[in-house]
């Protein structure tokens, strides 16, 4: 196994072997929570084996983007980010509506999330303006407004109708300027202008009648209802189960089902019950079947994911490396943890799916996508050390021989 890492698997061996054991959750738990798709399908075995072959062709795109030098990818992000811009425009304007949102488009026969291009792009173009800023801090003022620009337009495009990612990415693109040593008045003035915004739309979406909002803001009534609800619930209304609270209240019966060591996989009770059992409420499912034990280990992997691109951004020669590994660690791991608090009954639901493990194509395959990016960077990182570490020994050998020869040619006079 250590061969196939160091011949083939270039990289990090805990990040590969974080991500195959996330793989292989996915693919027994989906098994067991997409039965109702099971049920429905002509044939049962077809959505294990669509996922199986997302999951397939996602390690095929990590393996192929870790051998990518992440200066391509730091080229193709502002083109992606461009592209993105116009698929998120279109998906508002033109995107089908799927469970009340419009998020997703379809071209080509393809249907994904244009969010997930945007999500990615940011996070590159981020990490590369702050490079620019510890490169040359005179320009920090221009960089940073930048930055703001750029991440208000994808932000606010995303916000309209799906807030949870918006406010994921948007934490994320903090918390990088916070590690990239942006000034910290300049974060204070962030942190306060967001605040006065939610306050402010709250108090507008319980003044302002929903029928005299334009059409893009309706989902802030959504929001602003989970959360009245999530206020306003008391003991009495934990033990009743209707039309609002469906999800919610099956899957913290599916998390006290599980106990400590679980039900065991394939043994579910609550994923016939859970609309949303193989990707919103799966991690429900993971500790129906496998208890709080296998809940904890899931966590676990991600926490290690996120300490080891901490470790991978301290060894980095350069800025954009370090930054970028560290935002996409802290995307992959806040979206985890946004999901595991609504699986568990203690989160507003959101719709985010748990990071290579929930069902869903685009969500996969960028995932790998960010996976492969991090293990890229790693792959240089070790190729570089290994190339001084050659250019080292070849000058100590050219100097033991230069040493060898001096000492033969006195040897030679001596006689």
């Amino acid at each position: 196994m250590e061969n196939l890492f160091k011949k083939y698997l270039k990289g990090d061996t805990i990040v590969w072997t974080v991500f195959f054991i996330l793989c292989i959750f996915s693919i027994v738990e989906l098994y067991s929570a997409s039965s109702t798709l099971a049920f429905k399908a002509a044939n049962h075995t077809a959505p294990i084996i669509q996922h199986f072959s997302y999951l397939f062709v996602g390690a095929v795109v990590a393996f192929l983007v870790h051998l990518v030098p992440y200066r391509y990818i730091r080229i193709l992000a502002f083109f992606g980010l461009f592209i993105s811009i116009l698929l998120l425009i279109y998906v508002l304007l033109k995107g089908p509506d799927t469970n009340d949102a419009s998020r997703w488009i379809r071209l080509f026969g393809i249907q994904f999330q244009p969010s997930e291009i945007a999500k990615l792009s940011l996070i590159v173009v981020v990490a590369d303006f702050i490079s620019r800023i510890r490169a040359n801090p005179a320009d920090e003022k221009r960089n940073f407004w930048i930055i703001m620009l750029v991440a208000g337009i994808i932000c606010g495009l995303i916000l309209l109708e799906n807030f949870s990612t918006a406010a994921i990415l948007g934490l994320t693109i903090y918390f990088m300027m916070f590690i990239g040593r942006i000034s910290w008045q300049k974060l204070a003035s962030i942190l306060g202008v967001g605040v006065i915004l939610l306050i402010l739309g709250y108090g507008l979406v319980k003044t302002v009648p929903e029928k005299k909002m334009p059409k893009m803001f309706h989902r802030a009534y959504t929001w602003v209802a989970r959360v009245d609800r999530s206020a306003e619930e008391n003991d009495k209304d934990k033990y009743v189960i209707n039309d609002e609270n469906l999800q919610v209240q099956h899957g913290r019966i599916a998390v006290a089902r599980g106990g400590f060591f679980g039900v065991f996989p394939g043994n579910s009770v609550q994923r016939d019950f859970l609309p949303h059992a193989f990707d919103d409420f799966i991690f429900s499912i993971i500790i129906e079947e496998m208890g709080l034990l296998g809940g904890i280990f899931v966590m676990f992997l991600y926490l290690v994911l996120l300490f080891r691109t901490g470790q991978i951004a301290t060894v980095c020669k350069s800025t954009f490396p370090a930054m970028l590994v560290t935002g996409l660690g802290l995307l992959i791991t806040l979206q985890a943890t946004v999901n595991m608090f609504v699986g568990s009954g203690f989160g507003l639901v959101t719709g985010q799916p748990l990071p290579l493990i929930s069902r869903g194509g685009t969500s996969i395959l960028i995932n790998c996508v960010y996976f492969g990016i991090i293990l890229g960077v790693i792959r240089e990182i070790k190729a570089e050390n290994e190339k001084k570490t050659k250019q080292k020994d070849d000058i100590d050998k050219s100097q033991q021989e230069s040493d060898t020869e001096e000492d033969y040619v006195l040897d030679i006079e001596e006689i």
